[in-house]
């Protein structure tokens, strides 16, 4: 039967959706898994995978397309499938395959055989990718319990990314027969969520038919979360116990699609050890998702308890002369931050520029603007103001590398790298050039609270054009940042030290800050970094000069 699929609400602001891409056209056959559409939503674009197999029907509007959440964005069936009845007035003059005869359709039986194939079982729900850099999301709450009525559109779970806990809402009416993991447990994306269907479905065959691997899926239920109490151990493997499948199969140029790669290089894998089962031997994604992987299980044995009040390890015991060690899994937010400064670190040609500046002067007027300011400022608020001066004056620093484009930035928004728990957030300023010192001050506080609270949603930390990472505050003198995509620079703030300098011939105590700009040498050359710092310094060295 065909199957409605509503313009999905990607994150917890969104109402409308701009479709930018439709990765499949009306006729095409499409698996659960595939990436069907890319959706512009207010903060990014993200790309929606398809939650059902079949042939795609309809199509709500063409790319440039706007459609409100919940709005009609597709319909998958059988070819040739009558869908006249599912159209609304204003979307059947968008394109679509009913001109075949309508083929009988068979009424839903109450049970499923367990070797049923769980890509086309319309009961399932798998785990949505609700960002585009999410990979997996934790169970934070259960709005719907087993055996309550689920309508289309209501709320059923809120779900943990690597960035902010969104809300999931249901794609369908029905029951709630299964849930496959408990709060605070973890499920990657695609793998099985929930079961939602009809009193008396026969979810143990479906579960059966997850647990034997016609799908891939494995529910997460019995895997310790980051974020609740649970004991860990690594244990011994006999190399003859573990898979071999590294037999080559692709030499030369390998054929993949681009998620199929994207998947790939999140999960380690290499393509040349994976047989496409695509077009003329491409790998798609399911190949990827079919592939077992071998890497050696760590060689040793050790019990840890993870709090989860902090995180931190409490062994339960020690013994001297014994090697020993503790392992945690990666959080989402580790995972993520690992794989973007990767790809930042070896993709852009990274130079750095160095500069000490003088800071006598902000020393003296930020002691005057506390003395009666209601609002304390920050030496990193000083910077940070600066900062957004000189960008106003060199906007090539201020800009983007987009591959084929460089996007050349009119406003500034400026990420402020903020430490938690579990790794870096970069919750962004928006407009700061525009923004008074003690504005900036509230904005960077509540920013930098939130971020420890982990209440920041994606449109706290989307959009930067330029990126502060200050650990002035920790006693570092001087260090190098990794850029922050898209970004073209990041500046790095050392501490302010007391050192003899000169000045009119005397030596003399100073307060001296050392900055160092990474600048992406496929934007930003030599001369426009140094120019930038050399304004950058004298606005810090005269702190007036910011107000003109």
């Amino acid at each position: 039967m065909a199957e409605v699929i509503l313009m999905p609400r990607l994150s917890d602001t969104m109402t409308e959706g701009v479709i930018a891409a439709w990765h499949k056209n009306v006729g095409d056959t499409i698996k659960k898994g595939d990436l069907l559409a890319e959706i512009e939503t207010d903060k990014a674009t993200m790309e929606l995978e398809s939650y059902q197999s079949g042939v795609l029907l309809h199509i709500g509007t063409t790319t440039g397309g706007k459609l409100q959440v919940n709005d009609l964005l597709a319909i998958i069936g059988l070819a040739g499938e009558d869908i006249s009845t599912l159209l609304t007035p204003n979307t059947k003059n968008i394109p679509s395959a009913t001109n075949a005869p309508t083929p009988a359709i068979a009424t839903p039986e109450t049970t499923i055989a367990t070797d049923i194939d769980i890509n086309n079982a319309e009961e399932v729900v798998l785990m949505p990718r609700l960002s585009d850099t999410m990979t997996e999301g934790v169970i934070a709450a259960w709005h719907k319990n087993i055996g309550d009525t689920i309508k289309k559109g209501e709320v059923l779970a809120d779900i943990e990314t690597d960035k902010a806990t969104m809300e999931l809402e249901s794609y369908k009416d029905g029951i709630l027969l299964y849930q496959g993991a408990k709060a605070g447990e973890k499920i990657i994306v695609n793998d099985l969520l929930c079961i939602i269907g009809k009193e008396g479905l026969d979810i143990a065959s479906i579960i059966a038919a997850v647990k034997a691997g016609n799908n891939n899926v494995a529910a997460k239920s019995e895997e310790p979360s980051t974020t609740s109490s649970a004991t860990t151990a690594s244990t011994v493997t006999p190399a003859n116990q573990q898979q071999t499948n590294t037999i080559v199969v692709n030499e030369g140029r390998i054929l993949a699609s681009p998620l199929a790669k994207k998947v790939a290089a999140e999960k380690g894998i290499d393509l040349k050890y994976i047989k496409g089962t695509g077009d003329n031997g491409r790998i798609v994604k399911s190949d990827i998702d079919n592939y077992s992987s071998t890497t050696p299980i760590p060689t040793a044995t050790i019990s840890t308890e993870i709090s989860s009040s902090n995180n931190q390890i409490a062994q339960t015991f020690v013994q001297t002369n014994i090697s020993s060690f503790d392992e945690v899994p990666i959080s989402q937010m580790r995972k993520t931050i690992a794989r973007r400064l990767s790809e930042s670190l070896f993709t852009a040609p990274h130079f750095y520029l160095t500069m000490s500046i003088d800071m006598d002067a902000a020393v003296a007027a930020r002691t005057k603007l506390n003395e009666s300011g209601k609002i304390k400022i920050s030496f990193n608020d000083i910077v940070l103001k600066a900062t957004a001066v000189a960008l106003k004056q060199h906007p090539k620093v201020n800009s983007s590398w987009l591959g084929d484009k460089i996007r050349y930035n009119h406003h500034i928004n400026i990420g402020v790298a903020v430490a938690v728990d579990e790794g870096l957030l970069v919750p962004v300023i928006r407009f700061a050039d525009g923004l008074s010192l003690s504005e900036i001050a509230v904005r960077v506080k509540d920013y930098a609270q939130k971020a420890k609270d982990k209440k920041l949603q994606p449109s706290d930390w989307e959009g930067s054009t330029f990126t502060i990472s200050n650990l002035g505050m920790f006693g570092i003198d001087q260090f190098t940042a990794i850029i922050n995509p898209p970004d073209a620079c990041i500046l790095a703030v050392g501490g302010i030290s007391q050192i003899p300098v000169v000045k009119n011939g005397q030596i003399t105590v100073g307060n001296v800050m050392k900055v160092t700009l990474s600048c992406d040498h496929r934007v930003v050359d030599g001369a426009t970094g140094a120019a930038f710092l050399q304004t950058l310094k004298s606005l810090l060295e005269e702190p007036l000069r910011m107000l003109i």
